[in-house]
């Protein structure tokens, strides 16, 4: 049964990815999957249960992608070039109607997603905030603590704000500019060496 459902999610996060989670009821997921309604609930408890199992599934495998930059063994700013063109892909591919519907009509499972993501993002910060200070690449008086959880709170707020638009949200130019204003707050001198030098391309959108 675990392999079915593992085929079955990826399925579904298309289908919510295309339409949104409102609009996509159970019979719209047995049809797709050419399954019955009855065997969809074998696996299934209800839509609930559906629908945090492919999110799940989702933050999941984005955070392989980040845990996979770590394996390349890369100084702590390469890492965030990483990741940064890592997000910006992500950013493509972003539907903010799918994040509307869980916060709307999933509150406590949008508790528990957010939760989640906030831990990794704090924990993964952490680390490479750690690593630069080792490396002399970031400030020796940098609190990583503090900044993480900064960095987590801005990440946030800034999707809830009403300041920004979904269009400029969604812009790679919005982020590009958190992304480098979040260079400049942690940078050495050596560490800008490498900014302004190595990735010079990345003084401006791509």
């Amino acid at each position: 049964m675990e392999g079915k459902v593992k085929q079955i999610i990826p399925r579904v996060h298309e289908l919510y990815h295309r339409y949104g989670i409102k609009s996509v009821t159970m019979d719209d997921v047995s049809r797709h999957l050419g399954i019955s309604k009855k065997t969809l609930y074998e696996f299934f408890t209800n839509k609930e249960d559906l629908v945090k199992q492919v999110m799940t599934w989702d933050y999941d495998r984005k955070l392989t992608f980040f845990l996979e930059i770590e394996q390349k063994k890369l100084n702590a700013v390469e890492e965030l070039f990483e990741v940064y063109k890592m997000i910006k892909e992500m950013f493509r591919d972003f539907k903010p109607s799918v994040e509307y519907d869980i916060r709307k009509y999933y509150p406590t499972l949008f508790a528990q997603l957010r939760e989640i993501k906030r831990k990794r993002m704090f924990e993964l910060s952490m680390k490479n905030m750690t690593k630069g200070k080792q490396e002399g690449l970031y400030r020796s008086d940098l609190n990583a603590s503090i900044l993480a959880r900064l960095h987590v709170f801005r990440v946030e707020n800034i999707i809830e704000s009403e300041l920004f638009s979904v269009e400029e949200l969604t812009s790679i130019k919005v982020f590009h500019e958190i992304f480098v204003y979040h260079l400049n707050g942690i940078l050495s001198a050596e560490g800008r060496e490498i900014l302004d030098s190595s990735y010079k391309k990345f003084s401006r959108p791509a």
